[in-house]
């Protein structure tokens, strides 16, 4: 009966578990992408896009359109690297990685204000999106979402995560301008996220280049047993 009650409740740990390891993907992500976004090229040129056309629906949707398309790929690279390198490379790899990251998060971006001037020739919607996915191509957001999708291995969540992140950070801004970010310090923002890398780094690399092989214990000898013949009365 033992045993019976412990395969019976097997099941609901391993959801459970599931669970959590998604749910903690996903917040982590949003966060890390919340705080990386803060004072970012990308957010600097939502506020360029609000100021310039003054409608902030076809911005916002914009963003986001452009952000599910590049987080996606970008999740897509970082699932496929789980699968390129073994569990010593991807632990070292990861780890450098996120501590680059907290080093790359404190250097402040510089937005070219003025090639963003050109009159839209496709409309609002469809100039956000290519200028937004292009302006993400390598920054520091995009390689976040590389590094997330393959330290959880969880494409959905990630992506989902970074993406819900991108949009906190960057909704308000264009419905609000720069009033937000004249409120909030982003130089103690950047250090934050830049703790936040480090943490991860650590975090990663907090196993070494390779696991310590579990030491087996030698397996007990068997000793053949004695046949005793039955004593006949």
């Amino acid at each position: 009966m033992a045993h019976q009650n412990q395969a019976k409740n097997t099941p609901n740990r391993d959801v459970g578990g599931r669970y959590d390891e998604r749910m903690e993907a996903f917040l982590v992500s949003t966060g890390i992408v919340a705080l990386a976004e803060m004072g970012d090229k990308t957010q600097l040129l939502s506020l360029v896009l609000a100021a310039r056309f003054r409608k902030p629906w076809p911005i916002v949707w914009g963003i986001l359109v452009a952000t599910l398309v590049n987080h996606g790929l970008a999740g897509a690279v970082g699932s496929w690297v789980t699968t390129q390198l073994g569990s010593a490379a991807l632990r070292w790899v990861l780890g450098g990685s996120f501590l680059a990251m907290a080093v790359w998060i404190l250097i402040p971006d510089k937005f070219d204000e003025a090639a963003e001037n050109t009159s839209p020739r496709f409309g609002i919607f469809a100039t956000t999106v290519v200028a937004f996915f292009l302006a993400e191509m390598g920054d520091k957001t995009q390689v976040a979402t590389v590094m997330l999708a393959a330290q959880f291995n969880s494409w959905f969540w990630v992506v989902a995560g970074t993406t819900l992140g991108m949009m906190l950070a960057n909704a308000p801004v264009v419905w609000l301008g720069d009033a937000i970010t004249r409120r909030v310090s982003l130089t103690w923002v950047h250090r934050v996220s830049a703790v936040v890398f480090a943490v991860l780094g650590a975090l990663a690399l907090w196993g070494g280049p390779a696991a310590t092989p579990e030491k087996k214990e030698p397996a007990a000898e068997t000793r053949p047993t004695a046949f005793v013949a039955p004593i006949q009365l």
